[in-house]
Parts: structure tokens; sequence; C-alpha cells
């Protein structure tokens, strides 16, 4: 079990793609004075369309308070490749580090359908937010 701070669920639906995404901050496994803060986040994702899709790849684009962006790009999620029959779900756990206590992720998963047609699907935008900032409302 995580020892936790979970924040909202952020959700987006591309071409019948559900994404639901929701941050947890890891205050026990976090380390403010070595400007180590480090985030789970859950992904529920959900078929809402006729067909059929398979999850075949990710991108991610993941930036820290100061600006600086990193990119994540690879096979899967969680080294698993799900396929998704119509109503199906598939949900997993990942997470990633920061060097400052806040932060944003947003990505896209490349989907195929049963044809062999390949797509990008939203993963909406989530902020990371550590109990060590003052979030700031613009």
């Amino acid at each position: 079990m995580f020892d936790e701070m979970t924040t909202s669920a952020f959700e987006a639906t591309t071409r019948a793609i559900r994404i639901r995404a929701v941050p947890i901050f890891l205050d026990g496994q976090s380390d403010p004075q070595e400007d180590r803060y480090l985030w789970a986040y859950d992904i529920h994702i959900e078929n809402l369309g006729p067909e059929t899709v398979q999850l075949l790849g990710r991108k991610w684009k993941i930036t820290n308070a100061r600006g600086e962006t990193e990119s994540v790009e690879g096979a899967g999620v969680v080294g698993k490749q799900p396929v998704l029959g119509p109503g199906g779900t598939f949900r997993y756990q990942s997470g990633t580090p920061l060097s400052t206590p806040s932060g944003l992720m947003r990505g896209e998963y490349e989907m195929e359908n049963e044809r062999g047609e390949r797509f990008w699907v939203e993963v909406p935008a989530f902020s990371l937010d550590s109990p060590y900032e003052t979030p700031v409302l613009n």
C-alpha cells in the first residue's frame, strides 16, 4: 500500500477510449531536503466503442516546476500491450520522480483497431502537486 496523498482525477475521451488518471503523491518515499519528490499515478482505460482495440505504445511529457520537460516513449504500458474489447477496461499504476515539489504530466497512447488502423488517444494532463508547495491559481 502507498503512503499516499491522492489528488483529483483527470479524464479525457478520444475516439470512444476513456482515460482516467489519478496522481498520488508518495510522501513516505520523497525527500524534500534532497529535491526528490515521487508520485504514483493510477490509470484506468475504458473502451466505450463497438470494436476491439489494442494499446501499442505511449508518449509522455513530464514537466517540472522550472518548466524543464522530459519526454518518455515506449511500447505498451508497464510491459503490457492490453487488448480491450467493447466495454473492456485495463488499469495500471506507474510512477515518476521530480526534482521540484510540483509539475505536470500529459501524454497519449497509440491504439490499433481490428482493421489495423492506428490512432492516438489523449491521456489527460494532470498536475503533480505535493504538500511542500502552495498551489497558485491562475
